[in-house]
């Protein structure tokens, strides 16, 4: 009997033991994940503000000032009173297609932080195709615009919304075949892959200068993905009064402009990994690693290193974003149309003709 309760204990105890595991390993599993968003989160508060600064300076006028020390709490601010007003929904709208639509747009924008790699195998999930996956992923969010135009019941949300629709597939089609230019030089669709091959020439080995023309043509195209000035015009104030967001209040358009930033951020994001060199820092003819005597592919130090160039890189491209939004007046929406189909469409593909011509010649 002794020996039948011992058996017994010891295989509770052995049970105990494998279900501690299963919920630790689940939990590490989350603790990536939370980080990513928390830092996300916090990138989005900083671009806000940044927003804010810049165009106040560009405005000559005063900025954020009140809320928190130089106004940075202001973001905060905003969030707060919007998560407090209240919900409305249009009384011959569909409530379905209405609220699911947010939530769309910003999900399908998050996970492409996933393939994202902020410094040496610092990233969260390493695809073979992760840059063909982030353009099928980022080209979700026009559905939910589109759902939350048709859901309103109102004309001027459903012109946004279409207006959203025929914008992304417009500077879709340039941007992948940008994309596509590069994966033909690096020989890979990883984004880690991608910056690995630029490492090897240092500066001079960035595509910025291997492919200075698809650069152009990527920068131009993400902006108009992110619906940024002078491509806005699927919310443009004086034709839609506000687009697709025209009937939504409270944290449903918070969403919305969260999603904005999201998506802001992920292009000056992919544009570093892509065009600048990712968490590669070099300076011509001076070997920073050897300099500082760090190795950026080991240690805490050298991870720490890689973040904070990518971001510094990140942020410089943000800054043209912003700046850009400041300075040049809105397009017409023929004009913006001519532009992707007329302009950018055989540039980028004359442009991969020439990159896929020159590695056939080289090999």
């Amino acid at each position: 009997m002794i020996i039948e309760t011992t058996g017994v204990q010891a295989i509770n105890s052995f049970s105990i033991l494998e279900s501690l595991k299963e919920v630790y390993g689940i939990i590490w599993m989350l603790v990536p994940i939370f980080i990513l968003i928390l830092g996300i989160t916090i990138g989005v508060l900083v671009i806000v503000w940044l927003e804010r600064e810049i165009s106040a300076g560009i405005q000559q006028r005063i900025g954020p000032e009140y809320a928190g020390p130089l106004g940075i709490l202001q973001a905060l601010a905003d969030g707060t009173k919007l998560l407090f007003k209240e919900n409305l929904l249009p009384a011959r709208g569909d409530g379905g297609l209405f609220s699911l639509g947010p939530s769309i747009a910003v999900i399908s924008i998050l996970l492409s932080y996933s393939v994202i790699p902020f410094s040496y195998r610092l990233i969260l999930v390493d695809l073979s195709n992760g840059v063909f996956l982030w353009i099928a992923i980022s080209s979700i969010a026009p559905i939910g615009l589109l759902m939350s135009g048709y859901g309103s019941n109102n004309k001027y949300s459903f012109l946004g919304g279409l207006r959203a629709a025929a914008q992304s597939i417009s500077y879709e089609i340039p941007l992948t075949l940008c994309v596509l230019a590069i994966s033909l030089l690096s020989n890979s669709l990883s984004t880690v892959d991608i910056v690995e091959t630029q490492s090897k020439y240092g500066f001079w080995g960035w595509n910025l200068w291997r492919q200075p023309i698809g650069f152009v043509v990527f920068l131009i195209s993400s902006l108009a993905e992110c619906e940024r000035l002078p491509f806005d015009l699927p919310e443009a104030e004086e034709e839609l009064v506000a687009g697709y967001q025209t009937e939504y209040s409270g944290i449903k358009f918070g969403l919305f402009y969260v999603a904005s930033y999201l998506n802001l951020l992920v292009s000056s994001l992919f544009v570093t990994v892509l065009y600048l060199g990712g968490w590669n820092f070099s300076i011509p003819y001076i070997p920073v690693a050897d300099l500082f005597e760090i190795n950026a592919r080991d240690g805490v130090f050298g991870t720490i290193i890689g973040i904070f160039i990518t971001l510094a890189k990140t942020f410089l491209v943000l800054f043209i974003s912003i700046t850009t939004r400041w300075t040049l007046p809105r397009l017409r929406m023929d004009q913006l149309l001519n532009l992707g189909w007329k302009f950018l469409l055989p540039i980028s593909l004359g442009n991969l003709l020439l990159t896929t011509s020159s590695q056939l010649l080289s090999l």
